[in-house]
């Protein structure tokens, strides 16, 4: 075994300075049988963006960076080549030594490989020379740029570059995590392929040993230092915020100026109160709880649905009342004048369906309000859409009967025997019996069930009503608007019929109404959650069924109260022409 050679450090001889126009002003040198090279980043330089109006300059700047951490990289592989030179069994005989250069920047990195390459403090490439360093190996830079700037010159000498194996380093940050049990982290990592990656083994790696992360933050990647600071103060309360989280370690991967940031971040963060986190290890909270602010426990979520006793929910059932007493109130005037013409002049039974249905849509929107139940559940859609299409259904029969109508009283028409109420009961029963077929096959194959979602709202469960089968809920409101919209074209198609048999374009204006509430009803439904869905539900009920009730019957209702003396069948008459 050779004896053990002494580490020199050069910083720049005459000669070398002499001969290189640019020498490398941080080396460290031990003279070997074979020797390993090594690039290390641990004097850095501010530099500014290059400025394409100013000539280049080959000074980068009087004040240089330690960065202490980097150097431990150089104790490593000094001590590894120490190891290997005083132990006889792993070469004996022959001398291990290292050439360690500093790298700064791309080009200086390029210039660092080729002093590896060339003869001792002398920069000679491509040159065989005396005393010829004996390269056998590069271990490359800590970072991907470096290493990859350094293969790019290696290469071409077939000079072998080895990449340390993060595996261990990651495999070591857990034990140390675990043995401070530090279990509750944040990651901060440089936003490229290589951060993705450690985030991509790291993260499996912590959860599976019981360690949990607060949050994860992509630094972005730098070239220069003032492109550095000029994104920190511009970005600098956003990530601030990252240090008022509650993770009491925090794990930075990423390049030097990356960690200036941080330390800058730190200096600058507001003091915050750390965790307890004495936990041996992080504790998922039960489906039916969620973690506090601090993550130091568990806390039960709130039943959340749409009820009686809150502000949403009173107004509803406010609405829902005074729409059923106007509806009861319009039933009861068109009773007590049942043998007016105004109330004649279309079809009595027509009328008072409609009413009825209208009533009950009104009344069925507290099968939404309150806790939902197993009857509620199987009722509310079912019902709802049943009754609805019994409306849509009369106001189908009362258009019809318009045209029929009118077609019945030229001259040797047909259509007078279509004329009665048989038809526009018939037409009521048919349409209504569609939709109760669909809503018994509903119930039949997937019917409704009460249900919790545990994951939508945070802190909350809502309770609700699971639909079972969503097509055949779909199902019912695409058959009300089938007879909503053949509805509207009949009355638009009638509404410049004779005034006497006129309510045709109270109709065209009732069902436009109609079908814009429910147009606009399914992607609000289908953007909202819990009891706002609810809501918004109920609010379309209510607001068509207004819209129903007000343009057909409000012109009839105000001639009725206020102007009576219309009311008359010589005005009626009179009002054909």
């Amino acid at each position: 075994m050779k004896p053990k050679k002494e580490v020199n450090q050069v910083d720049g001889g005459k000669d070398n300075i002499r001969d290189d126009p640019l020498p490398i002003s941080h080396e460290f040198y031990q003279p070997g049988d074979l020797v390993i090279g090594g690039m290390v980043s641990q004097v850095l330089f501010l530099y500014n963006v290059p400025s394409l109006i100013e000539p280049p300059t080959q000074i980068v700047t009087d004040e240089p960076i330690s960065v202490p951490k980097d150097y431990q990289h150089i104790l490593a592989l000094a001590f590894a080549v120490k190891e290997i030179n005083e132990n006889p069994n792993i070469l004996p005989n022959i001398s291990l030594g290292f050439h360690i250069l500093n790298s700064y920047t791309a080009s200086m990195t390029y210039k660092a490989t080729l002093s590896l390459l060339s003869k001792q403090q002398r920069f000679s490439p491509n040159f065989k020379c005396q005393n010829q360093n004996k390269l056998v190996a590069v271990v490359g830079g800590c970072v991907s740029e470096i290493s990859a700037n350094v293969a790019i010159i290696s290469a071409i000498h077939k000079t072998p570059q080895m990449v340390p194996n993060e595996a261990h380093q990651h495999k070591g940050i857990v034990q140390l995590l675990q043995h401070f049990r530090w279990t509750w982290v944040g990651l901060c990592a440089v936003d490229d392929d290589k951060g993705n990656r450690f985030l991509q083994t790291i993260v499996p790696m912590l959860t599976q040993n019981g360690i949990c992360y607060d949050f994860i933050v992509n630094i972005p990647k730098w070239s220069y230092m003032d492109e550095m600071l000029d994104w920190f103060f511009k970005h600098m309360d956003a990530y601030i915020i990252v240090f008022e989280r509650k993770a009491n370690v925090f794990f930075v991967y990423g390049e030097p100026p990356s960690f200036q940031v941080i330390r800058m971040m730190l200096f600058l963060a507001p003091l915050v109160d750390l965790p307890p986190l004495d936990m041996a290890a992080c504790v998922k909270c039960p489906e039916d709880e969620y973690p506090n602010h601090d993550h130091t426990q568990c806390i039960p979520k709130v039943p959340s649905y749409l009820s009686y006793e809150e502000d949403l929910g009173l107004i509803l059932v406010i609405l829902t009342i005074s729409f059923s007493l106007i509806t009861t109130f319009v039933l009861g005037t068109f009773m007590k004048h049942n043998n007016t013409p105004i109330v004649k002049a279309n079809n009595q039974t027509l009328t008072y369906i409609l009413l009825i249905s209208l009533l009950l849509c009104f009344l069925c929107s507290f099968l939404f309000i309150g806790q939902p139940g197993k009857v509620t559940c199987l009722l509310r859609q079912i019902t709802f859409s049943i009754i609805f299409s019994v409306a849509l259904s009369s106001v189908l029969a009362k258009t019809i009967t318009v045209l029929l109508a009118f077609m019945a009283t030229k001259p040797g028409s047909s259509m007078r025997k279509w004329i009665g109420k048989r038809l526009a009961n018939s037409i009521v029963l048919f349409c209504s019996c569609i939709q109760a077929c669909i809503g018994t096959l509903w119930l039949s194959t997937s019917p409704p069930f009460p249900d919790m979602d545990m994951h939508s709202l945070h802190g909350e469960i809502i309770l609700e009503c699971n639909e079972g089968s969503v097509a055949m809920f779909y199902g019912l409101l695409v058959y009300m608007g089938l007879l909503a919209i053949v509805s509207f074209i009949l009355a638009f198609l009638a509404r410049k019929l004779p005034d006497s048999f006129n309510e045709a374009k109270y109709i065209t204006f009732s069902l436009l109404v109609f079908c814009s509430v429910w147009l606009s009803f399914v992607p609000t439904y289908l953007s909202t959650k819990g009891k706002y869905m609810v809501a918004v539900e109920i609010f379309s009920i209510l607001s068509s069924g207004a819209g129903l009730l007000g343009c057909i019957f409000s012109p009839k209702c105000y001639i009725i109260i206020f102007r009576p003396e219309l009311n008359t069948r010589e005005i009626l008459i009179s009002r054909k022409k």
